[in-house]
């Protein structure tokens, strides 16, 4: 399948951690002959070590302030599928820059996410209790992600070659004259 002629991305996806959209992006531009874009890696491209390293050694603020410049570069990219970290969305100027994007929300609930993470690889915000502070991220990001997804899928029970043909079918759909 052969990506549609567009300005900007295909799709950017959001979600928690846990979400897939590592797993799903990579997929789902396979499936539209486009590039992927994530832009956890290019923070970590830009700041010469992983995420994690810059949230314990510059603080969040900083961090942020890096994930809102990646956002912006691969918001203006065209003819690509991006995956947003999981709290990029938090940011009111990034907000503003996704509406009228092709988001989509790749929901999960909270025993999806937590098996996902695993609770023990290195997620930055989820250093303190893990369970606890996972489902409080849920919580206050969930009314975000729903505002601002054009297109939401569940993720929870599902395979992610499934998830990448849904949300492929619902772009394709939305392109339909």
């Amino acid at each position: 399948m052969t990506g549609p002629v567009v300005n900007g991305p295909v799709a950017i996806l959001i979600g928690p951690p846990g979400a897939g959209k590592s797993t799903v992006g990579p997929l789902l531009a396979a499936r539209l002959g486009t590039p992927f874009v994530e832009t956890d890696d290019q923070v970590e491209a830009t700041a010469g070590k992983p995420v994690g390293d810059i949230f314990i050694e510059d603080g969040e603020a900083a961090f942020r302030a890096l994930e809102r410049e990646a956002v912006a570069r691969a918001v203006a990219l065209e003819g690509r599928v991006v995956a947003l970290g999981g709290g990029a969305i938090l940011d009111p100027a990034t907000q503003r820059l996704l509406a009228g994007q092709p988001v989509v929300y790749l929901a999960t609930g909270f025993a999806a996410a937590a098996k996902r993470v695993g609770m023990d690889t290195p997620r930055p915000l989820l250093i303190r209790n893990p369970r606890a502070t996972l489902r409080e991220l849920l919580e206050q990001r969930l009314p975000i992600y729903e505002k601002l997804a054009r297109i939401t899928v569940t993720t929870d029970g599902r395979d992610p070659g499934e998830i990448a043909d849904d949300v492929a079918a619902q772009i394709a759909g939305r392109e339909a004259p």
